[in-house]
């Protein structure tokens, strides 16, 4: 029990670093010209569809109830088709750190469905927590904004944040399944109902596409956002889904915007002040808080 939860953690970890790097990539790729927003999100869920279906042959072989197929839908709709439509439409418009700061509001949209429809209660500790996560957030926001220029930065945000509450429904929806099934026995049918969903905004900018221009990096680039960041990533959540409360693992999401500025720092792009280390340290207490809640009050 004790290794499954410490897993669970380590899940919920690299989901947000695979996250943070993403916005970095899905960027270059989009604001380079390579493929149209709508086009790389095709892509990204026809290429997760078809490992998820290869790997589900490998996988614990369970039955479906019929009335669950529904819930299949719905979590199609908001964990895939509407959350990556708006994500990569914002980054067309908004910065990597811009995005990825905004994203910060999934854990208190997340806290407050989970006590609605959950029932999950929430403490002072955990409380406390959100607020370090939000205010190392608020902090990241303020003194780490990009020097790229974008032509539409509030529409961009915007969609980044409906983006953002699409996700905090996915995650309500998608934590009873995961303690019902296996990942692979309802993520390859979210990723064929959305692949699906996606396939009319996407299919003409994906044939638009000229593979001619792909340089080497901005192939790596693209198949990290398929594998590494859709692939992994929703194979991830579930299995930490499994094992801590969804209001716990959306507050990883506080780490996002830190792993987006080391990765910039590291690109050459951003450079590492004494604001931006108090930001850090904040977020990483606010997570911390939540987590050390989670593992005393479990059973």
């Amino acid at each position: 029990m004790v290794k499954e939860r410490k897993f669970a953690f380590v899940a919920a970890f690299l989901v947000q670093v695979f996250y943070g790097v993403t916005f970095t990539f899905a960027s270059d790729v989009i604001k380079g010209g390579y493929i149209r927003p709508f086009g790389f999100i095709l892509l990204r869920v026809a290429g997760a569809a078809v490992l998820f279906w290869l790997f589900s042959f490998f996988a614990p072989k369970e039955k479906i109830d019929r009335k669950d197929f529904v819930i299949f839908f719905f979590a199609s709709i908001f964990g895939i088709a509407l959350n990556m439509l708006t994500f990569f439409k914002g980054l067309e418009y908004t910065t990597p750190i811009h995005a990825s700061v905004i994203m910060v509001v999934v854990p208190i949209i997340v806290l407050i469905m989970s006590a609605i429809f959950l029932k999950e209660k929430i403490v002072s500790t955990k409380i406390i927590g959100i607020i370090l996560g939000l205010s190392g957030a608020v902090v990241l926001s303020v003194y780490g904004k990009s020097a790229l220029a974008s032509d539409n930065i509030p529409l961009g945000n915007l969609l980044v944040f409906i983006n953002a509450v699409s996700y905090s429904i996915y995650i309500i929806i998608i934590k009873k399944l995961s303690s019902k099934y296996h990942p692979f026995t309802f993520i390859k049918w979210l990723f064929l109902f959305g692949t699906f969903m996606v396939l009319p905004f996407g299919l003409s900018e994906l044939e638009a596409v000229d593979w001619t221009v792909f340089t080497p990096y901005i192939i790596f680039e693209t198949l990290f956002v398929i594998i590494g960041a859709t692939f992994a990533t929703y194979l991830l959540n579930p299995l930490a889904l499994r094992q801590l409360k969804a209001s716990t693992v959306s507050t990883f999401l506080y780490i996002q915007p830190v792993i987006a500025g080391i990765f910039a720092i590291i690109m050459g792009s951003d450079s590492l002040n004494l604001i931006k280390i108090v930001a850090a340290l904040l977020i990483f207490a606010g997570v911390y808080l939540v987590s050390m809640n989670k593992a005393k009050t479990s059973t």
